[in-house]
């Protein structure tokens, strides 16, 4: 049966402790019956001046077509911004009303909105909360007696709100040596990386080297006595990466029994061992697959006939779907999906056909949403982190900056943005509010001599936006061991509101694919966005690949580019 957070706080008797964590009652049925309606109010990230809070409502009294949520403020809280709800203030008082698509709430029913605030000194946590004029939280008396609130444990279901939060992440000791290895590489040999099981022999290990149980064995003994998280890839679809050849795996695009018994099902029975059900196991799921179905097939000028194959046998939602559902069972394990980035999703037509995309695949094959705990974007991408010398909205001679060639009517112009405004997307569908965004930030960072230090040139809104980017890329579309890339943000919890991290899921240093045509046991194929002397196709613009040559099959050591990801590390390294 699927471990849903939803479902357990709609079950419980949830009040607002004074940290901002959720605490739950457990009464009886007759006690559940007497209390009606339940407020969890979180913070879920807070900084020196402002906030983010996720709410959610539970109705058990009469069904409702519309609702209103309020609550009084004991401090000079504002809010500033909200999604999910109509959010109005005056003074102290906070109104929350219902959207236009979310004004049905059943009996037993529960709607989640959130908000961005500012506050200075203190941010108390409200004490009193009312649905429709009647007062949460409380039995029918109001007096918080036998059946009212208790102060049981923050988290009933027993996961983290976000794993990487107080806990150390694993340092993969086969990553580690090979960084350590080069020259200068100690200064971030020491940092957690994916694991990527890219093939049904990496269960077991390849050639010698760890499988997963080595990898879940040695997080152990990392561990000690707090909290540590690893960070596992679940990378091996039918027809996996439809669009590309230098990541092709080795299943068929019909292989989904395959990829079920002999993929995801071992690494399930592996991951459920009561042995390592004190690490936080964060899963990646199936990178490259999704957004595929609507950028790359029939009609797009970008589509190719394996990704046609792929939307119409339905075994990328299938899989993804499977392994959400199996994963998802196991209590320490953190699902993040797949969200592309940028420069794939970042346009209209893209943008809202993913997010409905990833609904489909977290609702097949038994998966429901309360088996994703986020999504992940930028996985192995170079797109940067924050862009801070342009924005979407600037003009330049009465040009807006989105008709830029760069830009190209994108409506972001890096991740953050991107990922922020994708996971509202996201909980406006239907995800949890609690859903948090990891963006990969391995080699993100843009530093070096090459990284502007101002906009550009006012002279046309290209020489503004080229003069003071970050991404020194050729194209947007260019993704193979690119020239001029340095390592991004160290990983860390946090970072800003609704990222849970930034993290290094790509281990800086192993290659996208091969330069040139290299035989290979692994299924790799040559693809020529890797090949520096390639001129480009539809999805790069017909620009050149960018890519740096004499580069080994994907995911070996390629050791000329861990040294240019380091000079251009931004923040630079010590």
């Amino acid at each position: 049966m699927n471990r849903t957070r939803t479902a357990l706080l709609a079950a419980l008797t949830l009040v607002a402790g004074a940290s901002g964590t959720a605490f739950a009652a457990l009464p009886g049925d007759s006690a559940v019956a007497a209390i009606p309606c339940t407020v969890d109010y979180k913070v879920q990230n807070q900084w020196s001046t402002g906030f983010t809070a996720a709410v959610t409502v539970t109705n058990n009294g009469a069904a409702k077509s519309a609702w209103q949520v309020k609550w009084s403020y004991a401090g000079n809280q504002k809010v500033t911004s909200a999604w999910n709800a109509k959010v109005t203030q005056s003074g102290t008082a906070v109104t929350a009303a219902n959207e236009g698509y979310n004004g049905q709430l059943a009996t037993g029913g529960s709607v989640s909105f959130g908000f961005q605030g500012s506050y200075s000194g203190t941010n108390a946590i409200p004490a009193t909360f009312t649905l429709d004029g009647v007062t949460c939280n409380v039995d029918d008396g109001g007096s918080g007696g036998p059946g009212g609130p208790t102060d049981p444990p923050p988290n009933p279901s027993g996961k983290a709100d976000n794993p990487y939060a107080g806990a150390k992440g694993y340092v993969n000791p086969e990553w580690s040596a090979k960084a350590a290895a080069e020259p200068g590489g100690t200064r971030v040999s020491n940092q957690p990386t994916g694991v990527w099981l890219d093939r049904i022999a990496a269960i077991n290990g390849v050639n010698g080297g760890m499988g997963l149980r080595d990898h879940l064995d040695e997080a152990l003994k990392q561990k000690g006595s707090g909290e540590l998280y690893i960070q596992l890839v679940i990378y091996n679809l039918p027809g996996r990466d439809c669009a590309a050849l230098a990541s092709n795996g080795e299943l068929g695009p019909t292989e989904i029994d395959r990829y079920k018994k002999e993929y995801i099902d071992p690494i399930a029975a592996i991951l459920a061992d009561p042995k390592y059900a004190g690490l936080r196991i964060v899963t990646t799921i199936e990178i490259d697959s999704l957004p595929n179905l609507v950028t790359n097939v029939t009609p797009r000028a970008t589509a190719t006939p394996n990704c046609d194959v792929m939307k119409a046998n339905g075994n990328y939602q299938k899989g993804v779907g499977y392994a959400l559902n199996k994963l998802g069972d196991i209590a320490n394990v953190y699902n993040y999906i797949d969200a592309g980035h940028h420069g794939w999703l970042g346009w209209d037509d893209n943008f809202g056909p993913s997010a409905d995309m990833f609904k489909t695949a977290a609702t097949t094959e038994g998966a429901t949403v309360a088996d994703v705990h986020g999504f992940i974007v930028n996985t192995a991408n170079y797109s940067a982190l924050k862009e801070n010398n342009f924005k979407i909205t600037d003009t330049v001679n009465g040009t807006s900056v989105r008709q830029s060639k760069w830009v190209d009517w994108n409506r972001y112009t890096d991740e953050l943005s991107y990922a922020q405004a994708m996971r509202d997307k996201l909980v406006s569908i239907g995800f949890d509010s609690k859903i948090g965004m990891l963006i990969d930030t391995s080699r993100n960072g843009w530093g070096g001599t090459q990284r502007p230090t101002g906009p550009g040139a006012t002279t046309s809104v290209d020489t503004y936006v080229d003069g003071g980017r970050y991404d020194r890329r050729i194209h947007l579309g260019n993704w193979c061991n690119q020239a001029g890339a340095g390592l991004g943000e160290r990983p860390r919890a946090n970072p800003e509101p609704g990222i849970d991290a930034y993290v290094w899921m790509k281990p800086p240093g192993e290659s996208d694919g091969a330069s040139k045509e290299i035989p290979n046991n692994e299924g790799k194929g040559f693809d020529r966005m890797c090949d520096p002397t390639y001129t480009g196709n539809p999805r790069n613009n017909n620009n050149m690949s960018g890519a740096l040559p004499d580069a080994p099959i994907s995911g070996q050591w390629f050791s000329a580019q861990f040294r240019q990801l380091m000079q251009n590390a931004y923040p630079p390294l010590s």
